[in-house]
């Protein structure tokens, strides 16, 4: 039972963040932005970028209580199906986020 409020804490902590990223705001939230200064943070479309942050976000915080619900239910195919969602979003962000300047005024 503990393992379901704390992963369902971290999913809503998750979820949240996705929320504020999704309505444009909280650029403070993506690592590296935020140390970025002034006049580099100019040539950046910030509304953008944080929608795009916050759908990445998204299903890793609606997905999280899901780890124990499926212990408790025996999926031991969901941790698998979890880790490899959460690291091809990772993969995916990363790429798409790098190459084309599509976050660049």
């Amino acid at each position: 039972m503990a393992g379901l409020v704390i992963s369902s804490c971290l999913g809503l902590v998750i979820f949240v963040f996705s929320i504020i990223l999704l309505t444009g705001r909280g650029s403070f939230l993506i690592a590296g932005f935020n140390t970025m200064s002034a006049e580099k943070k100019k040539e950046f479309d910030r509304v953008a970028l944080c929608k795009f942050m916050g759908k990445i976000l998204l299903p890793i915080g609606v997905l999280c209580p899901g780890m124990v619900i499926s212990a408790n239910l025996n999926f031991t195919w969901f941790p698998t199906v979890f880790i490899a969602i959460v690291l091809g979003l990772i993969i995916f962000a990363a790429i798409y986020a790098n190459t084309g300047n599509r976050f660049r005024k």
